[in-house]
């Protein structure tokens, strides 16, 4: 089960908005098949590595990363291949969520006759999956705070200089992120501060995700949208900008749509725009995962919303001062008790940076599974 966890991992931001598979067919101990689903639309996991085991299957144990599917969807459901190679057992980690799903996969195979285990690396398998979890279970992105800061928690200069706060290594695990979600969005101040293309800078150039921006008041034209890096970098998917309803005029939206750009307009105040409303809009698009860039007006919306499910901190050992600009802003806070905090804390020494993740205590931890 290692080892189809492991496979799976290799294919991380490429099955959006299908979740993360691996499969590997074992008999008489030795591993005679094994896959991952790779796209979205691609084969599944179950696919590949029964094809690879052929006739052998038959017998055999299948080791799963989640529930196989029971449903025709953009393939056939992988129970049918499953009872039909001959396996006489399947290993599942964890149960598929999907309400088109969610047990009906092993209903099928033990009506087949076919014994069926579950459990095995649950917790590694649902945390492996948990921007899939959180989507199916409510219909919004999986929403990761990233940023770069000081010893002092500002987030740049008091000019607004932010270049480079974090280390190089630190900005290598900043363009992996990106390469792993759906959509990036940044706020209006720092489309003008960075002018940053968000682009994914790893072994090569690439265009990285979709790109959202909320401009409040589309006080910023398209046509000068059009010249920025931002809108340079988003070749095949449409950048996206989100704004108060209030100033979403036909004639405007027009305008952007010349330039295919996506105006989506939301509910609020033109200084506070409701943040599960912007969720919503975005997971109805097929978004499920998005990651926050800054700057401090759009992470504190978030986080007082109470809709940030992770952070990854880049502290470095730098001191900018009480002029610096925060990573938040007022968030009205009279005592420690009342204090966000985060929970499964993980920090990781990146040169002379620390890398701190953890996930925004909401109540309950975002991959835990309803009982």
């Amino acid at each position: 089960m290692k080892y189809a966890i492991e496979l799976a991992e290799e294919f991380r931001g490429k099955t959006s908005p299908n979740p993360l598979v691996g499969a590997v067919v074992v008999k008489n101990g030795k591993i005679i098949g094994k896959g991952a689903h790779q796209f979205s639309g691609g084969h599944h996991a179950e696919v590949y590595a029964l094809d690879e085991a052929g006739k052998k299957a038959k017998g055999a144990t299948l080791y799963v990363t989640l529930e196989p599917c029971c449903h025709h969807g953009k393939t056939p459901p992988c129970t049918g291949k499953i009872i039909e190679a001959g396996i006489s057992k399947v290993v599942i980690a964890v149960k598929d969520p999907n309400p088109q799903v969610a047990g009906k996969g092993i209903q099928q195979l033990k009506a087949a006759g076919i014994i069926v285990e579950t459990g095995i690396l649950a917790e590694e398998a649902k945390k492996q999956n948990e921007v899939f979890f959180y989507y199916i279970k409510t219909h919004k992105p999986f929403v990761i705070a990233k940023s770069a800061i000081s010893l002092d928690g500002k987030i740049a200069t008091s000019i607004g200089n932010a270049k480079w706060i974090s280390n190089a290594v630190s900005r290598i695990k900043t363009h992996e992120l990106r390469n792993q979600v759906d959509a990036i969005l940044i706020g209006k101040n720092t489309l003008i501060n960075d002018d940053p293309s968000l682009n994914v800078r790893l072994d090569s150039i690439t265009e990285g995700p979709q790109k959202i921006i909320i401009i409040p008041k589309l006080d910023i034209s398209a046509e000068q949208l059009s010249k920025m890096k931002v809108y340079n970098w988003s070749i095949s998917k449409q950048l996206i900008v989100i704004c108060h309803k209030y100033y979403a005029k036909n004639n405007i939206i027009k305008e952007f749509q010349k330039y295919d750009i996506q105006v989506i307009p939301v509910s609020g105040t033109p200084e506070t725009l409701i943040v599960e409303e912007i969720l919503t809009e975005l997971g109805q698009r097929e978004i499920t995962s998005l990651l926050l860039e800054g700057g401090g007006g759009v992470y504190t919306s978030f986080i007082e919303a109470n809709l940030i499910n992770k952070f990854h901190l880049f502290q470095a050992p730098i001191l900018i001062g009480n002029d610096g600009i925060p990573m938040l802003k007022d968030l009205s806070i009279d005592t420690i008790d009342s204090a966000y905090q985060l929970d499964n804390i993980k920090i990781v020494k990146l040169g002379d940076n620390l890398h701190i993740e953890g996930y925004l205590n909401t109540g309950k931890l975002p991959m835990s599974e309803e009982k």
